[in-house]
C-alpha cells in the first residue's frame, strides 16, 4: 500500500514499485480532495503503469496497516501517517519524495540522539511534538531492524549519507527510470520555462521583488509558467497579465510535464526539489535547470536563517544559479 499526499509522493511510489522495492502488487492510495492529485492520477492513468500498480480511489483518511505489508509513505511529517504509527507500525516501510522536506527527514533521522519529526517551519505545541517524538522513536526501531528503506532522486551529501545508513536505514538514489521510458509529454513551444513557487503564498519572499523579476525574465523572450501547485489564485491572474508570459496547466508535477524538453530550452527556478529531479530527467536531454538565488532584499521576516539556508540548498549542487 501506497498513502500519497502530493503529486511528487504518487510519482515516486510507481518508481519505487518498477524499481522492485514493494513486491509484485502495489495499490496507491491519496488523499482525497486535492485537486494536483487528481490531475496526477488522470496523467499517470493514460500512462503504461509498471505490471501489478494499481490507482485506488482517493481517500479522506489514511488506513492502519496491517500484516506483514510493505507500507509506501512520502511525508514522514504527516499527522495523518505519524498518527497511523503509533497504533499499527508496518512490517516494512519505504519513504519516497516528498521535496525538500526529504532532505530534513534524513537529517533528523541521521542526527545523534532522537529527534522529533517535525516539519523545518513548524511551531508545534506539546501534544505535536510528542507526537513527532513518537514517530521518530518507531521510525528509528524500523532503521535498526533494516525495515525502512528511503528512495530519493534528491542529491544527498555524503557525510549525511552515511549518518542515515549508519541507523541501518538503506538509501537508495534512483534516476525517474519508469518516467524516463515513458512517451514524452506535449510540449511548451517557448525556449525559457519558469517553475512558480510556493514562497509568495507562504509568506516568505515579497510579492513585488519576485512579479519585478517575471517581467524581466519575459522581456527577454517569450516564457512558459507552470504554476506550482500552492500558488495563490489571485498571484497567477496576475502573472497571466505579465507581457511575454504563457501560464500552462500543467496538471501533473513538473516532472512529468516538462519530461521532454530539448536541447534550445531552458528551466528556471526559485529553491524548489523540482530543479533537482528535473536535473536528473533532462541532464542527458542537454537541458539546463538553472536555480535562481533568492536575492537578500526579497526575504521576509518569517523566513529566519536556517530555514533561507534549507530552502537554498537545492543551489549548493548547481553548477552556477541564474539571476
Amino acid at each position: 500500500m501506497a498513502w500519497v499526499e502530493s503529486p511528487l509522493q504518487m510519482l515516486c511510489a510507481v518508481e519505487a514499485h518498477h524499481a522492485g522495492l514493494v513486491g509484485d502488487r502495489l495499490r496507491v492510495v491519496s488523499r482525497a480532495r486535492l485537486p494536483a492529485l487528481a490531475a496526477t492520477r488522470r496523467e499517470l492513468s493514460r500512462l503504461a503503469l509498471p505490471p501489478g500498480v494499481t490507482l485506488d480511489a482517493p481517500r479522506r483518511v489514511m488506513s492502519r496497516p496491517r500484516g506483514p505489508a510493505t507500507w509506501v509513505v512520502g511525508d514522514a511529517f504527516s499527522g495523518r501517517v505519524q498518527l497511523s504509527w503509533l497504533t499499527s507500525f508496518p512490517h516494512r516501510v519505504v519513504i519516497v519524495d516528498d521535496g525538500l522536506a526529504t532532505i530534513r527527514l534524513l537529517e533528523l533521522l541521521g542526527a545523534p540522539g532522537p529527534r522529533p519529526l517535525l516539519r523545518a517551519r513548524a511551531r508545534p505545541g506539546p501534544l505535536r511534538t510528542a507526537l513527532g517524538a513518537a514517530a521518530s522513536v518507531r521510525l528509528r526501531a524500523a532503521a535498526r531492524s533494516g525495515r525502512l528503506s528511503i528512495f530519493t532522486a534528491l542529491p544527498v551529501p555524503d557525510p549525511l549519507a552515511e549518518a542515515v545508513r549508519k541507523t541501518g536505514a538503506r538509501l537508495i538514489r534512483h534516476d525517474f527510470a519508469w518516467l524516463r521510458a515513458q512517451p514524452p509529454a506535449p510540449l511548451p513551444g517557448e525556449r525559457t520555462i519558469v517553475l512558480g513557487t510556493s514562497l509568495v503564498r507562504n509568506g516568505l519572499i515579497h510579492r513585488d521583488p519576485y512579479f519585478a523579476w517575471l517581467a524581466d525574465v519575459g522581456a527577454g523572450g517569450p516564457v512558459a509558467y507552470f504554476p506550482h501547485r500552492r500558488e495563490d489564485p489571485a498571484d497567477l491572474e496576475r502573472v497571466k497579465r505579465q507581457p511575454g508570459i504563457t501560464v500552462y496547466d500543467g496538471g501533473g508535477p513538473a516532472e512529468m510535464t516538462l519530461r521532454g524538453l530539448s536541447a534550445g530550452q531552458r528551466v528556471l527556478s526559485l529553491p524548489s526539489t523540482a530543479l533537482a529531479s528535473l536535473r536528473v530527467l533532462l541532464s542527458s536531454r542537454g537541458v539546463p535547470v538553472d536555480a535562481v538565488e533568492v536575492p537578500e532584499e526579497w526575504w521576509t521576516a518569517k523566513a529566519d536563517p536556517a530555514l533561507r539556508s534549507h530552502l537554498q540548498m537545492v543551489l549548493r549542487h548547481d553548477t552556477g544559479a541564474a539571476r
